[in-house]
């Protein structure tokens, strides 16, 4: 063995002893991040779904709270080109809606949610739709089946938002850091789409999709940027817990003479076309120095995962699986799926992605750990789709990519406060799986991204990020819990084709991953 992996097998062992003092009875936090999906594309009708012939059934509990979900009157009586109209299971496959930080508010116009097709239908370049009422589409529990049922089985939000407007990169840098503000280097890059590069920063801000600059695997194409600030990798290291990201892909397909990371490797996609797994701009924690791992370096030993070593806490999919087939789960986990099963439209559809959401749920439910763990269910932007709740308005923004209440104005703005944050952003879903989450409970008070960064602080006591960052003014999460009498909430055996109850929970056994499915055809 060597120096490394000694020295890493005996910091384990002090993490190990800091993972188990919490404020809560949780000893393991698991965030499945998924992408772009508005609440009401996939719960505006909960709990009453169409059931057609030939689908998943669906049927709430009698006690089943009501959403705030579309009405029979808004669907009429709608303000936009187009009423909201059910996208069928058969319709899984969609076209990418238009996410941008300036489209979204545009959508949003001040508070009249009524521009969702102008927006769609003045879209240029990247995946843009040949219908532009695709917008306003959304699914049922006959297609979100799984989703559904968790929410039936456990806890979800219905007043939940992003931190800000806009498309991933903003997303996931708020959920590990509360922050979008902070680029302290930006390098050019033509825009798949042949747009001008400089709209991926306003004000020091990230507001589009630019590449992480400490990634080898980071394409030639976009804009590359740097960050500077906090994470809560910073601060779970501090208190000597163990964490990490793991994301579908990370693990590099090959190496360059020099030893620079190639991560080309595929899974199957859209009609089995091979689709490249791993986004980098998916990845927050590369865009920081101190959390990057740039080469995508393995970790020295399986006991090394979620400790410090060469990875820096940077890993692919299948090193969680291998961490926890040999009961070395990680304190705080962040999971992300390979593109194929992200939900990520245009690319992913929900079929896809119930995929990976319910092999993952299942074999964490068969864990040891399952007693005293909580499993968030995630989404880093809305995409675009329509949702008919106009966001609380928290930070105000004067850059000329913002466009809330006219070209250039978004709310007020505050003397010394970041511009281009925007928001909150729009409406997304979120589910808590856990023994300790409360059964068939929809929460309604506000929570956003920063609110999942905001609950581990709490729960490890890391304290704070700083810098104006959201963790300060965030939402608590308690109000999915009963810590007081819960830790009874049974698992939930599901099928991962067609999220309905199966019969047993798998074991985690040798193998270091859930069941590969290949996406729906």
């Amino acid at each position: 063995m060597t120096l490394v992996a000694c020295l890493s097998l005996l910091f384990a062992g002090n993490e190990s002893a800091a993972d188990s003092t919490t404020v809560t009875p949780l000893k393991h936090v698991i965030v499945i991040f998924q992408e772009n999906v508005s609440f009401d594309h996939y719960f505006a009708t909960y709990p009453k779904a169409t059931n057609p012939p030939n689908q998943p059934p669906f049927s709430a509990a009698e006690d089943t709270p009501a959403v705030n979900g579309l009405t029979p009157d808004l669907i009429a009586h709608n303000p936009n080109l187009a009423p909201p109209f059910r996208l069928d299971r058969a319709q899984a496959k969609t076209c990418d809606m238009d996410h941008e930080y300036t489209a979204e508010q545009r959508s949003y116009n001040g508070g009249r949610l009524d521009k969702f097709v102008e927006v769609m239908r003045e879209r240029k370049g990247g995946v843009a739709c040949a219908d532009p009422n695709t917008v306003m589409g959304y699914f049922d529990g006959n297609t979100v089946t799984a989703l559904w049922k968790y929410a039936q089985r456990y806890a979800m939000s219905d007043n939940s938002y992003c931190s800000v407007f806009g498309p991933s990169t903003p997303g996931a840098l708020n959920l590990i850091s509360g922050q979008s503000h902070g680029v302290t280097s930006f390098v050019p890059g033509t825009s798949e789409s042949g747009r001008d590069p400089d709209r991926n920063v306003a004000d020091k801000t990230v507001i589009a999709d630019p590449d992480p600059a400490f990634d080898d695997c980071s394409g030639p194409r976009p804009a590359k940027i740097t960050m500077e600030g906090r994470t809560i990798g910073e601060l779970l290291r501090a208190k000597h817990v163990s964490w990490g990201w793991f994301q579908g892909g990370f693990r590099p397909s090959r190496r360059e003479a020099d030893g620079k990371a190639v991560c080309d490797s595929t899974t199957p996609g859209y009609g089995g076309i091979p689709l490249r797994a791993y986004i980098p701009h998916h990845e927050p924690f590369q865009y920081f120095k101190q959390t990057s791992n740039p080469h995508h370096l393995p970790p020295t030993s399986i006991a090394a995962i979620g400790h410090d070593d060469q990875a820096n806490h940077q890993y692919d999919l299948q090193d969680f699986w291998a961490a926890a087939s040999h009961q070395n789960l990680p304190a705080v986990a962040f999971l992300k799926a390979p593109a194929a099963q992200d939900g990520h439209a245009g690319y992913s559809d929900p079929l896809d992605e119930q995929m990976f959401l319910v092999d993952t749920v299942n074999l964490l439910q068969g864990m040891p750990e399952w007693k005293e763990m909580a499993i968030i269910i995630a989404y880093d932007d809305s995409d675009g789709w329509y949702d008919h709740q106009m966001p609380p308005r928290r930070m105000g923004s004067a850059t000329k990519a913002d466009a809330l209440d006219g070209p250039g104005r978004c709310g007020k703005t505050n003397p010394g406060e970041y511009q281009g944050r925007c928001g909150y952003g729009p409406r997304l879903p979120l589910l808590v799986i856990s023994p300790y989450a409360k059964s068939n409970f929809v929460d309604h008070r506000i929570t956003d991204q920063a609110s999942i960064l905001r609950f581990i602080e709490d729960n490890w006591k890391t304290g704070r990020i700083g810098n104006q960052s959201f963790d300060e003014t965030s939402g608590s999460l308690d109000g999915l819990f009963d810590f007081a009498r819960g830790g009874n909430a049974p698992p939930l055996k599901l099928d991962a084709f067609t999220g309905e109850p199966s019969l047993m929970l798998p074991k985690l056994g040798p193998a270091l991953a859930p069941p590969s499915h290949p996406p729906t055809e």
